[in-house]
């Protein structure tokens, strides 16, 4: 199911007493979200995610824009008639109900043309039950479950209507590191099986990037950028996305551009021949650092951390607006433990940002 979002706005009313000024959670958010796909919404707590996941199911209305599914504007249908699976990230299941019974209440809910007879609901329950691995759970409470348990139980109680499009609000928040993980992989593999629309709402950046389609990065109810995720990694559009992307965070430092190169400090570290001289926020990504004795980049070196297959070199930069200045590099380099530790850097992992706007500048990558 095709999801279309057409300047879509939400404001509520200003609480501050002396400043009623309505704050703007959903800013003229413009949207074609294919039928079939998977899609990250992300960014920060506050960024208006949320509210337009909310929009997009009928808990709330919008000031302002449409909502379509398909050819059907869908902007004031209440939420159970927009044919739309929610999931919440505190799984919301009754307590005094077993699973099986969880799975079944949206179905003996149903009314009319819809309704099922009991043998059609105890084989839909069956089916969603098995979607997500948990046949053999189906006569447990919600309190015999493990946390991952209970969030299946939740996707499934939402697949078993065989809804239009999946919502899914925070849906791995309350879950350890590695059950986050298998988790994600396991709505991945819901998603692709049933071919249902789906909107995830996250503020972990490499939960998003590692399952959706698409992500949308979100700033104070503005959408900032969207993209395939490798793209958006890979180009953002200002500081903002590229400072959110990436694990460690991308090493942003005070720059300047003076006759064709890219100055950090008073060390020349690039050829930027077709950029105007100007100052700049230049932004390395931890993997956009080479070790090298006579490297351009020379920073105060703090530590060696050995991560497995990778290793974390931590130094220091006077020029450096992040506390560390870290580089992941491969455990085939060899850091000399010195005082200094110096880099080459490479072209396609650095990044050029306007001081005042914060829009990216382009360069030709030689």
């Amino acid at each position: 199911m095709e999801v279309i979002l057409q300047n879509l706005t939400k404001k509520f009313p200003g609480r501050d007493r002396k400043r009623r000024e309505d704050v703007i959670a959903v800013n003229d958010f413009t949207f074609e979200i294919p039928d079939g796909e998977l899609i990250g919404l992300l960014g920060p707590s506050g960024c208006g995610k949320s509210t337009t996941l909310n929009l997009i199911s009928g808990l709330i209305k919008p000031t302002s824009g449409r909502i379509f599914f398909g050819e059907d504007d869908v902007t004031d249908l209440p939420p159970e008639n927009r044919g739309i699976g929610l999931v919440f990230q505190n799984y919301a299941l009754y307590p005094h109900l077993t699973v099986r019974q969880n799975i079944l209440f949206p179905l003996e809910n149903l009314k009319g043309k819809d309704r099922l007879t009991k043998s059609q609901m105890a084989e839909r329950a069956l089916q969603a039950a098995g979607l997500v691995q948990i046949e053999e759970l189906m006569e447990r409470k919600p309190k015999e479950l493990s946390g991952g348990q209970q969030q299946r139980v939740a996707i499934a109680r939402a697949l078993v209507k065989r809804p239009r499009v999946l919502l899914l609000d925070e849906p791995l928040s309350n879950l350890d590191a590695r059950l986050r993980l298998q988790t994600r992989e396991e709505i991945r593999r819901i998603q692709k099986e049933t071919g249902i629309t789906t909107i995830f709402v996250t503020h972990d950046q490499e939960e998003a990037m590692s399952i959706s389609d698409r992500i949308v990065v979100m700033r104070d109810g503005v959408v900032q950028q969207i993209g395939k995720p490798q793209e958006v990694y890979d180009n953002p559009v200002n500081l903002f996305v590229a400072k959110f992307l990436g694990t460690p965070p991308i090493n942003v430092f005070d720059g300047r551009v003076r006759g064709g190169k890219l100055y950090i400090g008073e060390e020349a570290v690039l050829d930027v021949a077709d950029v105007p001289d100007q100052s700049v926020y230049a932004a390395v990504r931890p993997e956009g650092f080479l070790p090298a004795g006579d490297g351009p980049l020379s920073c105060a070196l703090t530590g060696v951390e050995v991560m497995g297959r990778d290793i974390s070199v931590v130094s220091k930069n006077k020029a450096s607006l992040n506390p560390a200045v870290r580089a992941i590099i491969g455990t085939e380099n060899r850091v000399d433990r010195g005082a200094i530790v110096r880099f080459a850097l490479k072209p396609g992992k650095v990044f050029l940002f306007r001081t005042d706007s914060e829009q990216r500048i382009p360069f030709e990558v030689k």
